[in-house]
């Protein structure tokens, strides 16, 4: 089976991935990580990109503390015999850095997110490589689901409704310190890396926000549980429905893709897996 080509409208939509073999020394760092913390319900004005709100009552529920690791992943691979959708079509996404451009790449899977002439995927480091199909089958397993988009919002608002552009605030850096993995420099052309990384960096290397959970703007995108329409332009190669996406990612240069603010957001079909998206649980 043939994987179908990334349509343009995807690779803009979701300027977030790669993956590479460069391995900064503070990823050999040892993070302890939590299970799931309990996020309060309330009533949430949500902001959309056309600057129009309003109200949406989230029920209490409880999220994973951090993204599901490439170790967490295999664990669940491994008891199951569970093949991804990038092993059943033989390929997946890549973000090619050399050529500056995105390729479907024979043999990458989670295990190998950039092929397997590049580095294996560091088992701290948030699984990437796995489909909205994938990420559904780990948390039926793991007996949970996959977040709402307003679920996903709302905890990275801290459950609030203070107005801020990231979960933890309105600057990238602070003190001197960057507070997500994101692109430094200009995409695709260069990524001066002054946050220590150009591809993943270990799940909860950044720290966590006011609620306790890491990695609620940049790393990786994550799927979430809601379908939505593909836009026009999308639907002239693809009529699926798409599955929404949140958090952006280490290949978001602001001035190209802001998904790593809170009311960021992207999407792609059920099947794709992408260097730059991977996931986290929740439950009721």
């Amino acid at each position: 089976m043939t994987k179908k080509l990334l349509t343009m409208s995807l690779i803009i939509g979701l300027l977030i991935s790669s993956s590479s073999c460069h391995q900064p020394q503070a990823q050999a760092q040892s993070f302890a990580h939590a299970s799931m913390i309990r996020v309060p319900g309330g009533m949430m004005i949500k902001q959309f990109e056309d600057g129009t709100s309003r109200s949406i009552a989230i029920k209490s529920f409880q999220l994973d503390a951090d993204l599901v690791t490439v170790k967490q992943f295999d664990d669940f691979v491994k008891a199951t015999g569970y093949i991804t959708d990038a092993q059943k079509f033989g390929n997946s996404a890549v973000f090619d850095f050399d050529k500056k451009s995105w390729e479907m790449l024979d043999g990458a899977y989670y295990l190998y997110p950039q092929g397997k002439d590049h580095t294996k995927a560091n088992p701290d480091h948030p699984v990437t490589q796995v489909s909205w199909n994938d990420a559904l089958a780990y948390a039926k397993w793991k007996g949970e689901r996959l977040p709402s988009e307003f679920e996903w919002e709302w905890a990275a608002r801290n459950a609030s409704n203070a107005r801020q552009t990231y979960t933890w605030g309105e600057k990238l850096v602070e003190d001197g310190k960057y507070k997500a993995n994101t692109w430094q420099g200009s995409f695709p052309e260069k990524n001066t890396e002054e946050d220590g990384f150009l591809t993943t960096s270990p799940v909860g290397y950044f720290g966590k926000n006011q609620l306790g959970i890491s990695d609620m703007g940049g790393n990786v995108w994550q799927w979430c549980a809601d379908k939505v329409a593909p836009t026009a332009e999308e639907a002239q190669s693809d009529t699926s429905m798409r599955h929404v996406s949140k958090g952006g990612s280490f290949l978001c240069d602001p001035s190209v893709c802001h998904g790593f603010r809170i009311i960021g957001s992207s999407s792609s079909t059920a099947e794709t897996s992408l260097m730059h998206t991977g996931f986290r649980c929740a439950k009721d």
